[in-house]
């Protein structure tokens, strides 16, 4: 840099504390443009404001609303891309978007796949993934920790594929319900070494389930390494039941806490008309955990006598000596005596399954992903019967999804809700086209040091995906830094130049923020002659003596590009969903 400083930039830039950044948008005074954005009696006070509960933003067009909330935001073409559908309406091209979305396998994916050609383990079947990196492992040296990489390699690659997939992906919807799923099936693969080794199956599993049946992901996920042991079914057995499991399947994973009686005695809760009670009591937990009891891997590596104990399969298995084969009574429903090897616990997940209950809190928890932190009522009904009623098909989840979409309180919503430090950071990374060669550094600043860790979720609840939970100060101050790193090269082999996206045609501080604010917000909001435009805005916060109807000097350029996109990515429209 030759006449603009950029320590000077950096240094007052990137030492803005959260409420700072914030306070470029309301109290930033250094222009008649600014006086009157946050002068609370303006006609434009609260444009730059954070919304909250009791002041909502403008709604956006379809468009914004679609690829901010159904994709991790959207990359350079795609609001062009998204009008040029069919349909005669938005409305009608959202529903063709839609569509094109809940079927990803029919989507050509290939710069996705070829930047996910670089990891093995992704494509190794569950069996592969065990022997190559559980039995094969345990013969590896422990010195220069050799053998901990083999094992957590599953686990590392499905982290680096996990965000390159949201960045690069064209299927936006499947990555958007694979993260979902994640977070309503926790597991945390560094609970355990078979954990992290099997973790790209797990992983997978959420993929293949993500539009299908809930009670198939749900025997699925019950019997996956990654639950067994993180919640310590594996250890479930008649001489001392283990109820963690079972505590965590109604209370997070189908029921939920809404449904939560506490602990009166059975016969005392209230049932629907078709007979069913109406919630549950402790009683049903400690029922259920004695079904599970026996629920294990077929692995003997706690205790290897001989070689043929340490290549065991690492399936599935119900061990009948530890196993409680007494009769039980679960949510209304009689378990008789001496069932067959696992079918108690498989009668208890078909019961939760289809319970309206576990519909009602599925419904809600997808209608929260995808409209509000506190979705109508009427919304999460309607989702929920449709839950019901497709219970049994194959692509139960697809028709709600679909129905929640379609629905006019989707299209009706914006602003009510935040994306969380992973969504933000790709919606950053997607908006300037960033190209990620480094995974590990990229996540590093995109969710760890965002207090948002891949697959890090220690509690059994995931993530929290309500405002409340990603607007404090402190995580704006890491999404802001996040924005410089990003802008200023600041995260190792992740390239974005700026400068080139930039047509020359924008000379002027304020040209320059009018076309990347209209490249990230979709429309013309960063035009305007009113003084209160966000790209006025934007200029004079970074022109630093310049008129921002000025050319830019040649020598600036560079630094001064750089300076608006970063502020840019940090409009709170952006970080909207």
């Amino acid at each position: 840099m030759n006449s603009l400083n950029r320590r000077k930039v950096l240094g007052f830039v990137g030492g803005l504390s959260a409420a700072g950044v914030w306070g470029v948008w309301q109290n930033h005074r250094r222009s008649s443009a600014v006086v009157a954005a946050s002068n609370p009696t303006s006609e434009s006070a609260g444009e730059f404001r954070f919304a909250t509960a009791s002041t909502k933003p403008p709604l956006a067009p379809l468009e914004v609303i679609a690829l901010n909330r159904l994709a991790f935001g959207p990359r350079p073409g795609d609001y062009a891309k998204f009008r040029a559908r069919s349909g005669d309406s938005m409305q009608a091209k959202l529903y063709t978007y839609l569509e094109e979305q809940l079927y990803p396998e029919r989507i050509p994916d290939p710069d996705c796949d070829g930047r996910l050609a670089q990891f093995s383990t992704l494509n190794k079947t569950y069996n592969q993934l065990w022997n190559d990196h559980v039995v094969e492992a345990q013969k590896l040296p422990d010195a220069d920790g050799v053998k901990w990489q083999r094992i957590y390699q599953p686990t590392s690659e499905a982290r680096a594929a996990t965000l390159l997939r949201a960045v690069y992906s064209e299927r936006q919807l499947l990555e958007v319900m694979v993260d979902f799923w994640h977070n309503h099936f926790n597991s945390n693969p560094d609970r355990d070494g078979i954990i992290a080794a099997t973790w790209v199956d797990y992983d997978n599993l959420m993929r293949q389930y993500a539009f299908g049946n809930f009670r198939e992901l749900l025997i699925a996920v019950a019997k996956h390494p990654a639950m067994l042991l993180y919640l310590d079914t594996a250890s479930n057995t008649r001489a001392g039941p283990n109820e963690n499991y079972a505590r965590e399947l109604f209370e997070l994973h189908t029921l939920g806490a809404e449904n939560y009686l506490g602990v009166g005695r059975q016969k005392s809760v209230k049932t629907t008309p078709d007979g069913l009670p109406v919630g549950y009591v402790d009683d049903d937990v400690y029922e259920a955990s004695r079904a599970f009891t026996g629920w294990r891997l077929n692995d003997n590596l706690e205790y290897p006598k001989n070689d043929e104990d340490i290549n065991a399969s690492g399936s599935f298995l119900v061990r009948s000596a530890a196993h409680d084969r007494f009769q039980k009574n679960v949510l209304g429903h009689f378990l008789p005596p001496d069932q067959a090897p696992a079918k108690d616990g498989l009668d208890v997940l078909e019961t939760l399954a289809n319970h309206p209950g576990t519909a009602r809190h599925i419904a809600r928890k997808l209608c929260r992903r995808l409209i509000s932190d506190n979705p109508p009522e009427s919304v999460v009904q309607a989702a929920a019967q449709v839950f019901l009623e497709q219970k049994n098909a194959p692509d139960q989840v697809r028709q709600v999804v679909r129905s929640i979409v379609r629905s006019s309180e989707f299209l009706q919503t914006w602003g009510e809700k935040i994306k969380r430090p992973l969504e933000a950071s790709v919606a950053m990374l997607r908006a300037v086209k960033a190209d990620i060669k480094k995974t590990d550094a990229a996540i590093w600043v995109s969710t760890n040091m965002q207090n948002q860790p891949l697959f890090g979720r220690i509690p059994p609840d995931g993530y929290p995906d309500t405002r409340a939970d990603w607007s404090g100060t402190s995580s704006l101050l890491m999404r802001w830094r996040m924005a410089q790193s990003l802008c200023w090269g600041g995260i190792e082999e992740t390239h974005s130049n700026l400068l080139e996206q930039t047509p020359e045609s924008a000379k002027s501080c304020l040209d320059v923020a009018q076309f990347w604010l209209a490249r990230v917000l979709g429309s013309s909001q960063g035009t305007g002659s009113s003084p209160s435009s966000k790209a006025q805005i934007v200029a004079d916060f970074v022109s630093w003596g310049l008129d921002i109807r000025a050319e830019i000097p040649a020598d600036q350029r560079n630094d001064r590009v750089n300076a608006l996109v970063s502020l840019v990515l940090m409009v709170p429209e952006l970080q909207y969903r």
